[in-house]
């Protein structure tokens, strides 16, 4: 892991950097909006456009990278992000957040793309899955910590829209002056739609639910907060704390998912967190009770992503494993647009509650589905399937399809060696 650190320093220092600030601005939008006065639905319409051009960023960035090269879009982006943040508190219009939105989005997906190239160009075969799984790690950090700057400054001030703007610009120092050569960027061609959900219904739906989940996440965790009458530090702390168990539980649910059927553990977990949505749906608890609440749900929500990752790559051939994490990330993002608006919505008409029940519908209709699912048909033997890889909501299409591909090379190995 040393030997990782010491040539990807650059880029996870920059990563870092640029989550603190995406962590940051999402945050701050909920709170910042409901002082200017935006009701709830127009908040999540706010909130949702940055899915919207996160999916058509993580579309479109691959071919912009193509035509002009990584640097370039790289700068490019990167300035406009910058440009984006500073500007939210001059035009004080839910519209114009929305618009807004939409751009930065857009503009991190072609980020991420481009430094998530850059790190699988700069590994190697050995070293591709420590410095993926330090990528991932990195990322929960960045917006742990986002989070506790929130507190440095009033909401209704400037600073608190300079300080994410100043720190995107600093994280594209490490990553442009680093002595690694720009990479070759290779596509994939996805699987057909038709062909994944024939492979993996169970796969493909519960990208969908689990977009929706954690859109909602992380998109009106504040919103709701700032509903509730909660202070800026303890919001700060309720959604850090979602991150935190997600940190926290990745890696023993990563465990038995190798042990076990994965689709007994999708629903234990789904079913989980369908009842620990419950208490805070229903009744008023107490600052404690609802930063256990967040933990459990982040710890529920983050692996559940990477299992549900893994279980369809149970059945997939080698060469197909890149290939259909393009069509399961866009199934995520379509759950995403969907997620803040629905929970807008239904904040709208039931109050704050509205929040948990929501995702707690969402985790009850995945629970029940993966039952369902299991009476369908065998699971594959445990010594057949890949290893429980950590992946972030929020990494895109490269990066996936990077882990899953290394995860496919090692299932590969081990047949080999039972043969």
């Amino acid at each position: 892991m040393l030997k990782v650190l010491a040539t990807t320093w650059p880029l996870l220092l920059g990563v870092m950097l640029l989550m603190v600030g995406n962590g940051m601005q999402s945050s701050l939008l909920g709170i910042r909006g409901s002082i200017e006065g935006f009701g709830t639905f127009q908040l999540s319409i706010v909130m949702s456009s940055y899915f919207a051009g996160f999916l058509a960023g993580s579309r479109i960035a691959p071919r912009m990278i193509r035509r002009v090269g990584h640097v370039r879009v790289f700068a490019a982006l990167g300035s406009l992000i910058s440009a984006v943040l500073v500007c939210y508190p001059v035009l004080p219009d839910w519209t114009a957040w929305a618009l807004m939105r939409v751009l930065i989005g857009f503009c991190f997906a072609g980020v991420y793309v481009t430094a998530e190239s850059w790190l699988n160009n700069t590994a190697t075969n050995e070293t591709r899955g420590q410095a993926l799984s330090a990528y991932m790690i990195v990322q929960m950090i960045g917006i742990i910590s986002s989070q506790a700057l929130l507190n440095v400054a009033e909401p209704t001030s400037f600073t608190l829209f300079v300080i994410p703007s100043v720190l995107v610009s600093l994280a594209f120092m490490p990553l442009l002056l680093a002595a690694t050569p720009a990479p070759v960027f290779e596509d994939t061609t996805p699987l057909s739609f038709g062909r994944l959900i024939r492979i993996s219904p169970l796969g493909v739906a519960g990208m969908l639910l689990t977009g929706g989940i954690f859109a909602a996440m992380f998109g009106m965790a504040s919103v709701w907060g700032a509903m509730s009458g909660l202070s800026v530090q303890n919001i700060s702390i309720f959604i850090a704390a979602m991150y935190v168990g997600g940190l926290i539980l990745q890696y023993p649910i990563g465990y038995a998912s190798d042990r076990m059927d994965r689709r007994h553990l999708i629903f234990g977990l789904a079913a989980a967190g369908a009842l620990v949505m419950l208490p805070p749906a229903l009744l008023d608890l107490p600052f404690l009770a609802l930063i256990a609440v967040a933990m459990l749900l982040g710890g529920i929500t983050n692996p559940l992503y990477s299992l549900l990752i893994a279980h369809t790559n149970d059945f997939l051939r080698k060469e197909e494993m890149a290939a259909a994490s393009s069509g399961l990330l866009f199934m995520n993002g379509l759950g995403a647009i969907a997620g803040p608006l629905v929970t807008g919505w239904i904040m709208g008409q039931v109050g704050p509650g509205g929040f948990f029940l929501f995702i707690g519908m969402l985790f009850g209709v995945l629970a029940v589905y993966a039952a369902w699912r299991m009476t369908q048909r065998s699971a594959p033997s445990v010594a057949d399937t890949g290893a429980f890889a950590s992946l972030s909501p929020s990494a895109s299409s490269l990066a996936v399809g990077a882990i899953v591909a290394e995860k496919g090379l090692d299932i590969e190995a081990a047949t080999t060696r039972r043969k």
